[in-house]
């Protein structure tokens, strides 16, 4: 009898010393999985920020959502450029002012740059005693497929692009617009994306005829936004431009 009751005890506590193996095997797992860094969410499908204040820029993959963007960019009316004769940066207003009406976070007490850098990033953080300027982040960019942990040391690493560019603006009609309708495109988020510094730098003022993101899973998404952008402002792209714009959704 004795025997039986010592094999019973010997099996309840082997069982029991499995199932605590397993638990410490569970949060183990569980631990690592934690610890492990999230990489920086791709950000919004274009169509479903028609304003611009969701992040980033979404590759457009669906068949039905770049047939939505084909029909978007059909809209957009052309015309050949017109002299670059008079263009200045300050045409457009101080940089990154938030002093302007009738865009979305204008007069939030931040500069546009900030509001860029946070709407886009994650894991933001600030410098102290301030809720506007961004120190540090982590972020997607959409015109590598990169993500990029960012801090203000360095500055350039990341920077703000205009995706129509206000040189090819001024070109294409802004140049017969009033001042604060310059200003609004300048600082509009819908025509702002945060970027890797050496993509903008090499983008200049030129139109997607020209040049395009070295990321290929974002050109029609990036055609999209100049889509969003020419109609909201009534500013036509050049002929070459939309022929290009059409078919990097499959037009």
């Amino acid at each position: 009898m004795r025997s039986r009751r010592t094999a019973v005890v010997a099996a309840l506590l082997l069982g029991s010393l499995a199932l605590a193996g397993c638990n410490g095997a569970d949060k183990s797992s569980s631990d690592s999985a934690k610890s492990k860094p999230q990489s920086a969410s791709k950000g919004t499908n274009p169509l479903q920020n028609p304003d611009g204040t969701k992040p980033g820029l979404a590759p457009v993959t669906d068949d039905a959502d770049r047939k939505a963007g084909r029909d978007l960019i059909a809209k957009v009316k052309t015309a050949d450029p017109g002299p670059k004769t008079g263009y200045d940066r300050d045409q457009f207003g101080p940089a990154w002012t938030d002093n302007v009406d009738g865009i979305p976070m204008g007069h939030n007490s931040c500069s546009t740059r900030d509001d860029m850098l946070a709407r886009d990033g994650q894991k933001v953080e600030h410098k102290d005693g301030s809720q506007c300027v961004v120190t540090g982040m982590t972020i997607w960019d959409p015109y590598t497929g990169k993500t990029v942990d960012w801090s203000k040391q360095q500055a350039s690493k990341i920077q703000i692009d205009h995706v129509m560019p206000l040189s090819y603006d001024w070109q294409q009609g802004a140049s017969q617009w009033d001042k604060l309708k310059r200003v609004q495109i300048a600082n509009d988020p819908l025509n702002l994306i945060p970027a890797d510094g050496s993509q903008n730098a090499s983008k200049g003022d030129s139109g997607p005829a020209s040049w395009l993101p070295a990321n290929t899973e974002v050109h029609c998404s990036y055609a999209i936004r100049w889509a969003q952008v020419s109609l909201k402002y009534q500013l036509p792209v050049t002929p070459a431009d939309k022929k290009t714009m059409l078919s990097l959704c499959g037009g």
